[in-house]
C-alpha cells in the first residue's frame, strides 16, 4: 500500500471513530435510566461503563442503513432456521424474538460470577446426595422434613438409588440478576432439566454472524468448548466406549422442542420420545426399524414425575414403563438424575447459606434473594408482619396457589378481600408459600427506533459437570422484559432473548465441536433410525405427494385450456376432477360453484382436511417432529410453502399462480431429498412414503380418466396429471388413445411417473431394509410389493380394464397399511384419521 493510500485509510478510521464517539454521546444523553434502579450500560456517575463504551464506539461507526441491514440479517437467520418456542397454553409455535444488542460482561466480573455458580452447583450436588442418600441433613435439623416431603419433585422411588455414572447433576443452571449493591444475585436454581442452552447457542450464531467484526474485536470466547466438555463428560459415564445417547423430549408440542432438536443435532445425540423406548433385559432400548437397539444415556427434557408411569405419575404418556427399575439396576445413566428437581423449590432457598457453611465450610459467594418459607412458624409470622414489603410466591411451583397468575403476588396490589384471602391461605397452609424480598434488579440497553432504552433482564448461566470439575458456559441465556416491570421476563410474557458476550482483552482461540482429525475413526454405518422417525418420514413423503397431486388437479381444473370450455365433454371432465377433490376432502361440494371458487377452496380452505394448505400444514407438523433430521434448506422449503398457501389470494390468476409456485417448491424439496440425503433408512422411508402415495394417486387418476369409454379430453387430462404429455406425443405422434395412455401411466416401468416405476422402486427400498424375522423369510410388505410388481409386469394394456385398476388400487392401499403395521406399529401416526378419509 502506498503512503497516500495508508494516510487515507488512517483518516477514514479516525473519522469513523469520531462519528462513533459522537453517536455514543448522543445515545447517552437520550438514555433515560429507570429511577432508583442500577444499569449495566451507565455507571452511577452517568458515564458509560468501559465494556459498553468499547462496544458502542465500534457500533456507532456503522451507518444507520447498515445497522438495519444487519438487524434484518439476524431476523432472517432466525426465520429461515425456524427458531421458535411455545408459551404455556399456546396451540402454535411463536417466532423467536431476539434483542439485536448483546448483554456485555467484562472478564473480571465473569470470573467472579463463575466462581459463585461453581460453588453453588457443588453445594446442590452434595445436598441431593444427602436427600436421596443418608438423610442426615433432615435427621439433624439442617433441613425441615416438610420442605422436602412436601415437594412434588421429591421422588421416594429413587431414595437409596445411587446415580449411575456417579452424578446427580450433569447440567445445572441458575437465574441471576444484578442487585442494587452491584453484586449478582441468584433468583432461582434450575436442577430438573435446565432449558435455554440451545437457545443461547442459536442466539450466539445469529449475533456473531450479524456483527462478526464487533464479535471478533471484543474477544468473545466461543461456547463450543462448553458443549464439547458436556458431551464428553456424558460419554465418559457409560460402561462402553461408544455409547448411544438420546435426548428424551416430550415431543413437538413441548414449549422448547426446537431447543431439544437443536441440542440433539449439535451434540450428535438421538432425539427420542417415550414411545421410542422399551425396557428389555434390564436395559433401555430404542425401537428402530432394525429392531431394539441399546441406549446407554438419557439426557432428559421430561420432568421427573413423568418418566415412568409404573412408579411415578400413572397418567403420563411421556415416559418409559419400567425406567426407574432399570435405573436401580444400573442399566441406564439419566442426566439429570430423576428427583433432582426437588432443589428448584423456593422453600429451600433460605436454608442454603447454612448448608454451605456445613457442607463446604465457606460462605456462599453469590447471595440469593432473601426468602422465608412459611412452613415454619417464625418465618410465617415474619412474612405476615411484613406483607406489604415482600413478594409472595409458591413454595414449589411457578405461581401462587389460589391466585390465577404466573408471577408473584404483591399484597400492596390487592384489594381488601384479596389481601385477606392471601393471609388466610398462608395461615392455613403456610408450607405452600414463601415470602421473598423485593429486589430492584439492574437494566440493560435495548435498541429501538435509533435509540437505546433500559429494560430489566434475567440471565441464566449454565454449568456442566466434567471429570475435571464444573465447566461454565462463557455466556448464557438472557431474557429482557418488554416493559419496565422486571417481573415480565418470561418468553411467554413477551420478553426478548439476547446473546451474552464475555468481553476480554486477550485474543481467544478458535474452537469447534468437531473432534481432532487424528482422533476420528472412519465410519460408514447408517446409524439408528427410531420407528417414530421412520413413521414421520413416511408420512412426510405421503403428505407432500398428496399435496402435489391435489395441486395438479387444481391446475388442470383452473387452466384456461382445461376442462371448462363449455362443451359437454369438458363439463363432464370437470365434474370428474371435482368428484375426486371431494373424495380427497379438498372441497365440500361438486356443482353450482364457479371453477375459480372451487380451485380457491381446494387450495386454501382451512376447514377442508384435504386442501393443499391443510396437507402442507400437516407436512409441516410432521416435519417439526423431524427437526434434527432435516437440513435447513429442506425445512425452509416446507415453511415457505405453508406461508405461501396461507397468504390470501384475491383472483383466479393469483390462485393458479400460487398453485404453480407451490408445485415448484415441492419439486425443490424432492430435489433436495434426492441429491442431499444420505442413502440410509431415513431417506428410504421418506421415498417409500412418496412412492406409495404416488402409486395410489396415479392409479386413482387412471380409474377416473382412463375408464373403459374414455375420450380424448379425459385421456389428455390424465397425461397432464402424470406429467407425461411430451413422452406420449414423442412416442406415438397421435391423439391420446386408451391402451397406450394406460400403458404409459400404469405399466411402463421406464416412465418415472408410472405406477410400475413406483412399485419397482418400493421393492428396491423394502428389500434394502433390515429384516425383522430371524428366519430370513420374506415379510408381508415385500410379499405384497413383489406380487403387485409381478402383476404389473405381466399385464397387457389392452386388457387393463376398470375392474383391474380398482383391484390394483386396493392392493396398493393394502401395501401402504402393511408398511405401517410392520415397521412402526406403535408410531405416532398409527391411528391417523386421514386413513378413513382418503390417505390410506
Amino acid at each position: 500500500m502506498g503512503e497516500g493510500a495508508a494516510e487515507q485509510d488512517e483518516t477514514g478510521q479516525a473519522q469513523g471513530q469520531r462519528e462513533g464517539q459522537r453517536r455514543l454521546a448522543q445515545w447517552v444523553r437520550d438514555y433515560s435510566r429507570l429511577p432508583g434502579i442500577p444499569d449495566e450500560f451507565l455507571g452511577p456517575d452517568g458515564a458509560p461503563r468501559a465494556v459498553w463504551s468499547r462496544f458502542f464506539d465500534a457500533f456507532g461507526t456503522l451507518a444507520p442503513d447498515e445497522v438495519e441491514r444487519r438487524f434484518g440479517m439476524a431476523d432472517r437467520h432466525l426465520r429461515e432456521a425456524g427458531v421458535t418456542y411455545r408459551a404455556p397454553g399456546d396451540s402454535a409455535d411463536r417466532p423467536w424474538s431476539i434483542s439485536h444488542l448483546p448483554l456485555l460482561i467484562d472478564e473480571a466480573d465473569w470470573t467472579q460470577l463463575s466462581a459463585g455458580i461453581i460453588q453453588r452447583a457443588e453445594l446442590l450436588e452434595l445436598v441431593l446426595r444427602d436427600i436421596y442418600g443418608e438423610g442426615r441433613l433432615v435427621a439433624e435439623g439442617a433441613l425441615p422434613a416438610g420442605a422436602i416431603a412436601g415437594s412434588p419433585e421429591y421422588l421416594r422411588p429413587v431414595c437409596g438409588v445411587p446415580p449411575p455414572g456417579g452424578r446427580y447433576l450433569s447440567l445445572y443452571a441458575a437465574d441471576i440478576g444484578r442487585g442494587p449493591d452491584g453484586r449478582w444475585w441468584v433468583l432461582g436454581d434450575r436442577t430438573q432439566a435446565p432449558s435455554g442452552a440451545g437457545y443461547a447457542l442459536e442466539n450466539r450464531l445469529v449475533l456473531s454472524r450479524a456483527f462478526s467484526d464487533l464479535y471478533k474485536s471484543m474477544n468473545v470466547p466461543r461456547v463450543a468448548p462448553f458443549f464439547e466438555a458436556f458431551r464428553d463428560s456424558l460419554r465418559a459415564r457409560a460402561d462402553r466406549d461408544e455409547p448411544r445417547i438420546g435426548v428424551l423430549t416430550p415431543g413437538s408440542f413441548s414449549e422448547t422442542y426446537f431447543e431439544h432438536a437443536t441440542l440433539a443435532r449439535y451434540l450428535g445425540f438421538l432425539l427420542v420420545e417415550g414411545d421410542d423406548l422399551a425396557v428389555s433385559d434390564n436395559r433401555i432400548h430404542i425401537r428402530t426399524v432394525a429392531g431394539l437397539k441399546r441406549l446407554d444415556i438419557l439426557l432428559r427434557r421430561v420432568d421427573s414425575n413423568s418418566l415412568d408411569p409404573l412408579e411415578l405419575d400413572a397418567s403420563s404418556h411421556l415416559g418409559v414403563p419400567g425406567l426407574i427399575d432399570v435405573l436401580r439396576k444400573d442399566g441406564v445413566v439419566i442426566a439429570n438424575m430423576p428427583g433432582s428437581g426437588v432443589l428448584e423449590a423456593r422453600a429451600l432457598l433460605g436454608f442454603l447459606p447454612a448448608l454451605s457453611r456445613r457442607l463446604l465450610g465457606e460462605e456462599l459467594k453469590m447471595p440469593h434473594i432473601a426468602t422465608w418459607w412459611c412452613g415454619q412458624k417464625s418465618a410465617r409470622d415474619e412474612v405476615l408482619s411484613r406483607l406489604d414489603e415482600v413478594a409472595i410466591e409458591g413454595a414449589y411451583r411457578r405461581g401462587v396457589p389460589g391466585f390465577e397468575r404466573n408471577g408473584p403476588v404483591l399484597a400492596s396490589e390487592l384489594d381488601a378481600s384479596g389481601r385477606q384471602r392471601l393471609v388466610d391461605a398462608i395461615s392455613a397452609r403456610g408450607m405452600d408459600y414463601v415470602g421473598q424480598e423485593v429486589v430492584r434488579l439492574s437494566t440493560m440497553p435495548v435498541w429501538g427506533q435509533g435509540q437505546l432504552t433500559p429494560r430489566p433482564f434475567v440471565l441464566r448461566v449454565f454449568a456442566a459437570a466434567t471429570p475435571d470439575g464444573w465447566a461454565i458456559m462463557p455466556g448464557g441465556f438472557c431474557r429482557i422484559a418488554e416493559r419496565p416491570d422486571a417481573r415480565a421476563v418470561s418468553m411467554g410474557d413477551g420478553a426478548r432473548a439476547a446473546d451474552v458476550w464475555v468481553v476480554s482483552d486477550k485474543k481467544v482461540a478458535t474452537a469447534s465441536l468437531l473432534p481432532a482429525t487424528d482422533k476420528v475413526r472412519i465410519r460408514r454405518i447408517a446409524g439408528v433410525l427410531p420407528s417414530r422417525a421412520a413413521d414421520n418420514l413416511f408420512w412426510l413423503g405421503r403428505y407432500l405427494e398428496r399435496a402435489e397431486a391435489t395441486l395438479r388437479l387444481l391446475r388442470a381444473l383452473g387452466s384456461p385450456s382445461g376442462p371448462n370450455k363449455g362443451t359437454s365433454a369438458s363439463l363432464q371432465s370437470a365434474e370428474r376432477i371435482q368428484r375426486l377433490l371431494v373424495t380427497w376432502g379438498a372441497i365440500s361440494q361438486t356443482s353450482r360453484a364457479a371453477p375459480g371458487r372451487i380451485v380457491a377452496e381446494a387450495l386454501q380452505s382451512e376447514a377442508r382436511f384435504g386442501s393443499a394448505l391443510s396437507l402442507v400444514r400437516a407436512a409441516l407438523r410432521t416435519a417439526t417432529s423431524l427437526r434434527e433430521r432435516l437440513s435447513p434448506d429442506a425445512w425452509q422449503v416446507i415453511t415457505e410453502m405453508a406461508e405461501r398457501l396461507a397468504y390470501e389470494v384475491e383472483d383466479d390468476d393469483s390462485v393458479l399462480s400460487a398453485a404453480e409456485l407451490t408445485l415448484q417448491e415441492l419439486a425443490s424439496f424432492a430435489g433436495l431429498a434426492q441429491e442431499n440425503m444420505n442413502r440410509a433408512a431415513g431417506w428410504r422411508f421418506l421415498d417409500i412414503g412418496r412412492r406409495t402415495e404416488r402409486a395410489i394417486n396415479t392409479t386413482r387418476f387412471a380409474r377416473q380418466f382412463a375408464y373403459d369409454e374414455a375420450g380424448d379430453e379425459d385421456l389428455d387430462i390424465l397425461l397432464t396429471l402424470v406429467d407425461s404429455q411430451i413422452t406420449y406425443r414423442s412416442r406415438y405422434l397421435l391423439a391420446p388413445i386408451l391402451a397406450p395412455v394406460r400403458d404409459l401411466a400404469v405399466l411402463d416401468s421406464y416412465n418415472p411417473r408410472s405406477v410400475a416405476f413406483q412399485v419397482a422402486t418400493l421393492n428396491e427400498h423394502i428389500a434394502a431394509l433390515p429384516s425383522l424375522k430371524e428366519r430370513g423369510l420374506i415379510e408381508k410388505p415385500q410379499r405384497l410389493a413383489v406380487a403387485v410388481q409381478a402383476m404389473l409386469a405381466t399385464a397387457e394394456a389392452e386388457k387393463l380394464e376398470a375392474k383391474t385398476l380398482f383391484a390394483l388400487e386396493q392392493d396398493l392401499l393394502s401395501l401402504a397399511e402393511a408398511i405401517g403395521l410392520h415397521y412402526f406399529p406403535h408410531g405416532p401416526n398409527a391411528s391417523r384419521p386421514e386413513k378413513l378419509t382418503g390417505l390410506a
